[in-house]
Order: C-alpha cells, then sequence, then structure tokens
C-alpha cells in the first residue's frame, strides 16, 4: 500500500512538471512566475496555492489528466496567473463567492486568448458564449470589473453553480487563512498568506520580498508586463486578455484625498496650538504663583488648508451627468474633512463643454451644501478647455483671487488644450475604465482614477 502511495505520488510529480515544462516551452516571457510555486502534494486538496506553494492532491491530478491530459496544464497556468494577478491578496470584507468567481473568469478568458494549443482544455470551447455575454455586460473581462458586475447583478444559485462548473479549476479557501491556519493544515506558508494572514513574512537579508508576499508577485508581475510590451510584442498583441488584466492590477492606485491636499496652503486659525506650548514654564508658573502661569497656550496656530481654487467640470456630452456629480460629492467630501476648509473660502466651480456654461461662487460650507442640492448639468456639446482657462483669468485680473493655488478640471480628455502654461497649478483628472489616458500638456498634472475610486 505505502509503495502503491509512493508510485502516485510520483506520478502526479511527473505531470505536474510535465505541466510547467510545456508551459515554459510556450510561454518564455513567464519563465519566473511558472517556476516561483513549489510543488507540495497533499490529500484533500485538488489544486490550490497561498501564494508560495502549489498544493495539490496527487489522485486529484492523476484523474483530470486521464481524463484530459490539457488539464493539467492549465490548470497549473490557472493557479500561477491567479498569483500573477494577486487575487489571493484581497480586503477582508470582499464577497468571496463573487470575488472567487470573477477571478476564476478572468483566468480563464486570459488563458483561452493565449491561443495556447497545449492548454486548451475541454472546458474552453464551452467559456466562449460566457465570455461574450459578459463582454456586452460588464467590459473588459477583469477580475475586478467582472466582481463590480456581480455586485449588482448576483447570479442565482443556478447561475453560480453553472458558471463555477464551467470556470472553477482550482481551490481558493487557502486565499483566505491565516498564516497558522496554513501551517495547521501542514502547508509551510513562505509569506504569501491570504486576506486574513498574519501579514507578508520579512524579506531575505539583501531586502528582498519574501517568496510568495504580495510585493514578490507584484515585482514579477510587472516585470512580465514590460516583457510582453518590449520584447515579447508577439505575445503582447495575442494576449488580449492576460495584458488586460495586467495593466489593470499594475495600474498606479491614487489616494485623491491626499492629490487635493496638495492645493492647500498655509494659513492661521482660532485653535490652541499644543506644538508649540511650553509645559515647562507653564508648570513652573503654577509652581511659582500657585494658580499662576508664566505662559499661556497660543490661541491660534498655523495650518494647511484649502483657501482658494477652482472645480473646473467638463459637461460635454461623452461625460456622464451622474459621474460628475459623484465626482463633485466626492471633492467636497475630502474639502469638509478635518482641516480641509478655512472658515472663510473662495472657491469657484465652472461648468464647460466647447464655452463657459455656469459659473458659480462657493465662500462657506453652507452654499457648497445648498449648490449640491440643486446642483444640475449644463452643456452636453463639445469639448474645448480653452473657456476655463481664459475665464479663470479673468477673475485673476479682476482680482477675485488673491492666491489662487490651483485648478482642477475633471474631463474624459477629449479636447483642446490651451497652448501656455498657466500661473497657477493645473491637474485633469479623468475617470477612465478602459485604461485610455489621454496625454496632457507637460506642465498639467494627470490624475487617472477608477469610477469606483471615486
Amino acid at each position: 500500500m505505502l509503495s502503491k502511495t509512493i508510485q502516485l505520488n510520483e506520478l502526479a510529480a511527473d505531470v505536474i512538471k510535465l505541466s510547467r515544462n510545456q508551459l515554459l516551452v510556450n510561454l518564455r516571457f513567464m519563465d519566473a512566475a511558472l517556476s516561483r510555486l513549489e510543488p507540495m502534494p497533499l490529500k484533500g486538496v485538488p489544486i490550490a496555492t497561498e501564494g508560495h506553494f502549489l498544493v495539490y492532491d496527487p489522485v486529484e491530478v492523476l484523474k483530470r489528466y486521464k481524463a484530459d491530459r490539457a488539464e493539467p496544464i492549465r490548470d497549473y497556468l490557472h493557479v500561477v496567473l491567479h498569483c500573477i494577478y494577486r487575487h489571493m491578496f484581497v480586503h477582508t470584507l470582499v464577497d468571496h463567492e463573487l470575488w472567487d468567481i470573477a477571478c476564476d473568469i478572468a483566468i480563464e478568458y486570459s488563458i483561452s486568448t493565449l491561443n495556447l494549443k497545449a492548454a486548451e482544455a475541454g472546458r474552453q470551447a464551452k467559456q466562449l458564449l460566457v465570455f461574450v455575454e459578459l463582454q456586452k455586460k460588464a467590459g473588459m473581462l477583469t477580475a475586478e470589473k467582472l466582481y463590480r458586475y456581480f455586485l449588482d447583478h448576483r447570479p442565482s444559485d443556478a447561475k453560480m453553480k453553472e458558471l463555477q462548473g464551467l470556470f472553477g479549476a482550482d481551490d481558493h479557501k487557502l486565499w483566505y487563512l491565516t498564516v497558522t491556519e496554513l501551517r495547521l493544515m501542514g502547508i509551510g506558508a513562505g509569506g504569501g498568506s491570504g486576506s486574513g494572514g498574519d501579514g507578508d513574512q520579512p524579506g531575505g537579508s539583501d531586502g528582498a520580498p519574501a517568496p510568495g508576499s504580495e510585493q514578490d508577485w507584484k515585482d514579477v508581475s510587472e516585470h512580465m508586463q514590460m516583457d510582453m510590451e518590449t520584447f515579447s510584442k508577439r505575445q503582447g498583441t495575442q494576449a488580449g486578455g492576460m495584458m488586460q488584466n495586467l495593466r489593470e492590477v499594475n495600474r498606479e492606485k491614487y489616494d485623491y484625498s491626499e492629490f487635493l491636499r496638495r492645493f492647500a496652503v498655509m494659513g492661521e486659525v482660532m485653535k490652541v496650538n499644543d506644538d508649540e506650548f511650553d509645559y515647562i514654564f507653564y508648570t513652573y508658573g503654577l509652581q511659582l504663583f500657585e494658580n499662576m502661569p508664566l505662559i499661556e497656550p497660543l490661541e491660534y496656530k498655523e495650518v494647511k488648508r484649502i483657501r482658494e481654487f477652482v472645480i473646473a467640470i467638463d459637461t460635454s456630452g461623452s461625460v456622464m451627468g451622474e459621474t460628475v456629480q459623484t465626482f463633485i460629492q466626492k471633492t467636497y467630501n475630502v474639502l469638509k474633512s478635518t482641516e480641509s476648509f478655512f472658515s472663510k473660502i473662495n472657491l469657484h466651480i465652472i461648468q464647460c463643454d466647447a464655452a463657459i456654461q455656469e459659473h458659480v461662487k462657493i465662500t462657506s460650507q453652507d452654499e457648497f451644501d445648498a449648490y449640491l442640492k440643486t446642483m444640475t448639468i449644463k452643456g452636453l456639446g463639445g469639448t474645448d478647455f480653452r473657456p476655463v482657462f481664459d475665464f479663470v483669468d479673468e477673475l485673476v485680473e479682476n482680482k477675485e483671487f488673491q492666491n489662487l493655488k490651483g485648478l482642477i478640471y475633471f474631463t474624459d480628455g477629449y479636447g483642446t488644450f490651451p497652448a501656455r502654461m498657466p500661473d497657477y497649478t493645473t491637474a485633469f483628472v479623468f475617470i477612465d475604465d478602459e485604461y485610455n489616458n489621454p496625454d496632457v500638456p507637460p506642465w498639467a498634472i494627470k490624475l487617472v482614477l477608477q469610477r469606483d475610486e471615486i
């Protein structure tokens, strides 16, 4: 019995090794990723990973190989792509069922677009109609976009079971376990703990990220994307689904709240300044003269807040009104937060398509509240950025501003930019769900946000 178990383990290990080698021959640009997982046989887990180990049940691997020789190859690639897209490093509050199926669909779509003969398992043909249907409804088939779509249109139990049967290849339960829980299963986590884990293990003495950690796979993913976009152009052109997912997961994330604070200026507010208060003289005075301190706290403090600001809104036909209102609300929420606004402000909101459609001056939070309640989108024509800059220049000449710190222009980017740089900092904010990043003049700041980030 023992010898039979050893034989099964050896055969399964050979299948895993063969699958990896087949992929290495066909996908040279993935060599670092394909060799990164450490195989680990474990009964009861069909095939899974937590970022460091490729955990598999030898009997299950051999069954799949017997049924379809391409299936273990596709499964191996499926698991590795989960790591490359860093699907297991996810927020603890995510809906596990929806996230799992969104990730599996995105992975299978990526593999299908590779047109890799060796990985064309029987399930690929059955998936094509679902891909077409979801592309019409959700757009690009990345895990993030599919997850947002499923949150709004949750599949029925029957539909979910059908999708899991079509796209499920591995077990995701390791993603959501802590390092301790993984070790209790006999998996020596090498830093690739899931969302519920205890964090990444420290890197090596040379400062390199720990194997299987999120940073480790991020480095692999970014290197792979760069390779596909430069040296491996042929694969980059063919692997449309893979490039979509790589760009989504590797795109730079922005903190809009932090970005807005760049437009703040120093100013005094009536507030006790604990930072510059000398407790030594204060307590000494109390000791020397009993209840008479030698020094009192300062009643004013210098802080960075936004005093003068311009928000320009592109109201051309290509910019949706609901998104515009959400952006303004988001901006207001940030500005209204602690130490964002001075009590007296000078905020101008300008709506413009090819011409100025509306100009509103706001001097207090109460006026901002009232504006948000009655705000309507005006225009919906073409796009020209120049009228806004000309108008703001006029406001500056007419002494409407004392020290204009900056202008934020919310737009889709398709318009005519000014020929010269203005005297104030300018930022163009784009909502870009399809990786369409318009160029801006060299003097302007470009901020690209996903729709769910506002």
